[in-house]
């Protein structure tokens, strides 16, 4: 069985050529580029006789090569260092992406709630505001626990803040379904005492668990 002879490896110090169309570097010996496929590249003392006109277009297509590279890099650079500076993705429009104050009664609550994808997070924290140093409680239901607080029951809330003027809330579930923040003003009816509260969430997308859910 006839083999094929392995190809010739050029001596180190053989010249390259040039090709005369796109100006690359063409390996000693070979008939015609290896990018463009013109033929008769040309040995440096070549292009040094060669005509204006030739030698210009050279230098030309050597500079545009560069200018394509250069702006590739510079390119990557911009995306790669945009992704670190933005940090996470966020949803701006999502529900519980939230600020404000709110006004609770005593006895009373205000809910922020939204869909919350398994393995993403919600941050923020809050204060109260009016009057300063006035305690808030916070707990999170899912979906179920929720109906059971809305009918008077005893729902068991998948994550607290006990009752303080001020705390950062960090919560992430475990399987996806519509989450209820809510932010309880402890005081007795007969106190009279309605705290304002400042209240900003943020919903993160988890980058390692996007798609996966």
């Amino acid at each position: 069985m006839a083999t094929t002879p392995p190809p010739s490896v050029p001596s180190p110090d053989a010249e390259w050529e040039t090709c005369r169309f796109c100006g690359v570097a063409v390996p000693p010996g070979a008939s015609k580029c290896g990018i463009c496929g013109a033929e008769n590249p040309l040995t440096s003392s070549q292009v040094e006789r060669a005509p204006p006109k030739v030698r210009r277009w050279i230098r030309l297509t050597r500079a545009f090569r560069v200018l394509v590279v250069v702006t590739v890099i510079l390119g990557l650079a911009y995306a790669i260092g945009s992704a670190v500076l933005s940090g996470p993705p966020t949803l701006a429009s999502d529900p519980l992406t939230t600020s404000g104050t709110y006004q609770i009664g005593p006895g009373n609550h205000t809910v922020i709630s939204g869909e919350i994808t398994a393995g993403d997070y919600v941050t923020g924290n809050f204060t109260a505001v009016a009057p300063v140093g006035v305690n808030i409680a916070v707990a999170v239901y899912n979906s179920s626990e929720w109906g059971a607080f809305l009918v008077g029951g005893a729902p068991a809330p998948l994550y607290t803040v006990s009752p303080t003027y001020q705390a950062s809330l960090v919560y992430s579930p475990v399987v996806t379904d519509t989450y209820y923040f809510v932010f309880s003003n402890p005081y007795p009816s007969a106190t009279h005492l309605t705290v304002g509260v400042y209240i900003t969430t943020l919903y993160n997308a988890n980058v390692a668990n996007d798609g996966f859910a």
